[in-house]
C-alpha cells in the first residue's frame, strides 16, 4: 500500500514537473491593423511597445491571412485549417456549423493540460467556440464610443422606434450611422473597450503567475484599429494631420476584373462620412483616427508584456503578436476596407517571441500563413501534432530566417459568384477566379516591382506561360472549388427563383 502511495506520488511530482516545463503561451490579436508600425518600417507610427516586442522575437514581413474578412480568418487560424475546408467564407456561421468534430488550435492546447482562456475580439463577437476555452470567453461591459456618441446612439434608435421604423442590425441605417467614423475621447485607456480588456488580462496573467504549475494558452483581442477609430485623445494627439501622407494610388487596379477590384463599404456606414470622394482635410483626419487606434493598441500590449516582465512568467511565455488581415487607407479609393484578394487586404503583421530566443530582433521574408500558427506553437510547446492542421511549423524560420517552409502564401475571397484563391510567391500575387460555366479568370501582379497591386498583368500576351505554370502549382496545392453560399443565402436565391417562376 505504502509503495503504491509512493508510485502515485512520484508520479504525480512527475506531471508537475512537466507541466511546469511546458511553455505557455500569450496570443494577442488585433483588430484591421495592417502592418503599419515602426518594426515594419513605418516612419509616422507611433508604435514603440510593439516594435519592443519585435526587438524580442521576429517581424515575418511576408505575412498573409487566408482571407480579408474578420471571422472567417480568425476562424481559419484558430482552426490551423483554409477556409476551403472550413467551408466559411462569410460572418455568420460558427466554426462548428460545417465541421463539428474539429479540435482548434487553443483546444488542443487545453486538451494537453493547458487552462485556455479568451479575452476580448479573438473569434468574431458572437461567433465563438466554447470547446476552444476552459472557461467561456470573456468581453468587457464599457463602451467603444464616448459618452455624447452613446446618447447620440440612443436617439437614433429611439426616433426610429417613434417612427415605427425598424433598424438594421448592421450596414446603412443601422445605429452606426449615429457614430462618427474617428473620435477622440477624453479619458483614461480603461474607460474605453480596449483599455479594460488589457487591464482584465493583466489581472489574469497575475493570476497565473501564482500557480506557475498550471501551463496556460491567454488569448487577448483588441477591436481597435476597426472602424470607428476611436481612442483616448492623448493619442490623437501623437499625430498633426497636416503632416500625414495621403496614399499615391487613388486609383482601382488597372485590368483588374470589375468584379474583382471592389472591396467593403463599411466606412461609409457611419455619421458624416461625405458622399464621393473624400475632401483632403477629411482624409488627413481619418489617417490621424486611425494611426491613434493603433497607438491606443500598443499601448495596451506594452501593458501586457511588462506584466509578464514584472511576474517573471516572460522566462517561459512564447508571445505572438496577430493582426486579421490588412486594411485600406486610401489606397485604390478604398477607406476603412478590406473585403478582397490584394496585397493590401491579405498582408497582415505577425510578431513571434519566444523566450532567449536566439534571432530575437531580426526579420524575415520568408512566406508566413496565419494557418502556419497552428503547427508553430504546437512544437514550440512539445505539444504532439495534430494531423487535422494544415499549415506549416514556422520554427525553421524562427531558428534561420534565411530558411523556407512555404512556396506560397494562399487567400480565398468570394465574389459575385466566382471563388477567388489568391497565390503570394516570393515574386508574384496569382488569383484564379472560377465560376460554374464560365471560364477561369486571372490577375497577375509584379510584387517586386508593383507591391500594391496597381496593374494587372495577367492579359498580356508574353505572361501567358507564366499563367500557365503559376495555374497549375496553385492547383497542385488547392483545386479550385466552386464557391457555395451559406444556408440562409441558398434558401434566399432558392425562395428568389421560386417567385421568379
Amino acid at each position: 500500500m505504502t509503495r503504491t502511495l509512493a508510485i502515485i506520488a512520484v508520479t504525480a511530482l512527475a506531471v508537475t514537473v512537466s507541466a511546469a516545463e511546458k511553455p505557455n503561451v500569450l496570443f494577442i490579436a488585433s483588430d484591421d491593423m495592417r502592418p503599419q508600425l515602426g518594426c515594419y518600417g513605418d516612419p509616422v507610427v507611433k508604435s514603440p511597445h510593439i516594435d519592443a516586442l519585435a526587438k524580442r522575437g521576429m517581424v515575418f514581413k511576408q505575412s498573409y491571412v487566408q482571407q480579408a474578412l474578420c471571422s472567417p480568418s480568425r476562424i481559419s487560424m484558430l482552426s490551423g485549417r483554409y477556409p476551403a475546408t472550413t467551408g466559411i467564407f462569410e460572418i455568420g456561421r460558427t466554426l462548428r456549423t460545417t465541421m463539428p468534430d474539429i479540435t482548434t488550435l487553443p483546444q488542443h492546447f487545453k486538451n494537453h493540460g493547458y487552462h485556455t482562456r479568451s479575452l476580448g475580439k479573438i473569434y468574431h463577437v458572437g461567433i465563438d467556440d466554447d470547446a476552444s476555452w476552459t472557461i467561456p470567453a470573456w468581453h468587457s461591459k464599457q463602451p467603444r464610443h464616448s459618452a455624447a456618441t452613446q446618447a447620440a446612439v440612443a436617439k437614433y434608435i429611439a426616433d426610429a422606434k417613434a417612427k415605427g421604423v425598424t433598424l438594421p442590425t448592421k450596414g446603412k441605417g443601422s445605429r452606426m450611422a449615429a457614430v462618427p467614423p474617428f473620435e477622440a475621447v477624453d479619458c483614461d485607456d480603461d474607460h474605453l473597450l480596449d483599455g479594460d480588456t488589457a487591464k482584465n488580462a493583466v489581472a489574469q496573467l497575475h493570476e497565473y503567475a501564482k500557480n506557475p504549475d498550471q501551463p496556460f494558452f491567454l488569448a487577448v483581442g483588441f477591436a481597435n484599429p476597426h472602424v470607428p477609430w476611436i481612442a483616448p485623445k492623448k493619442y490623437f494627439d501623437l499625430y498633426d494631420p497636416a503632416t500625414l501622407r495621403l496614399a499615391k494610388n487613388e486609383f482601382l487596379p488597372k485590368g483588374a476584373p470589375v468584379f474583382a477590384a471592389t472591396s467593403g463599404q463599411d466606412f461609409r456606414w457611419y455619421a458624416g462620412v461625405p458622399e464621393g470622394d473624400l475632401p483632403e482635410p477629411y482624409k488627413r483626419q481619418c489617417l490621424q483616427g486611425y494611426l491613434a487606434a493603433i497607438s491606443y493598441v500598443d499601448a495596451q500590449v506594452g501593458r501586457l508584456i511588462a506584466t509578464l516582465d514584472e511576474t517573471g512568467l516572460a522566462k517561459n511565455t512564447v508571445v505572438v503578436f496577430w493582426t486579421d488581415h490588412g486594411y485600406y487607407m486610401g489606397e485604390h479609393t478604398w477607406w476603412g476596407a478590406k473585403h478582397n484578394n490584394y496585397e493590401g487586404a491579405t498582408r497582415n503583421a505577425l510578431i513571434i517571441a519566444t523566450p532567449d530566443q536566439k534571432t530575437a530582433g531580426r526579420t524575415t521574408d520568408a512566406l508566413a500563413q496565419s494557418v502556419d500558427l497552428a503547427p508553430t506553437l504546437t512544437e514550440l510547446c512539445g505539444l504532439p501534432a495534430s494531423a487535422g492542421f494544415q499549415g506549416r511549423s514556422l520554427k525553421p524560420v524562427l531558428d534561420d530566417p534565411a530558411a523556407t517552409v512555404n512556396e506560397g502564401a494562399f487567400s480565398w475571397y468570394p465574389k459575385s459568384g466566382y471563388l477567388g484563391v489568391a497565390m503570394r510567391t516570393g515574386m508574384w500575387r496569382f488569383v484564379r477566379w472560377t465560376k460554374a460555366g464560365v471560364p477561369p479568370v486571372y490577375e497577375l501582379y509584379d510584387s517586386i516591382g508593383d507591391p500594391q497591386n496597381d496593374v494587372n498583368l495577367a492579359d498580356r500576351p508574353e505572361n501567358r506561360q507564366l499563367i500557365a505554370s503559376l495555374s497549375a502549382q496553385l492547383l497542385a496545392r488547392f483545386p479550385v472549388q466552386e464557391f457555395r453560399p451559406p444556408p440562409a443565402e441558398q434558401a434566399k436565391k432558392a425562395k428568389k427563383q421560386t417567385r421568379a417562376r
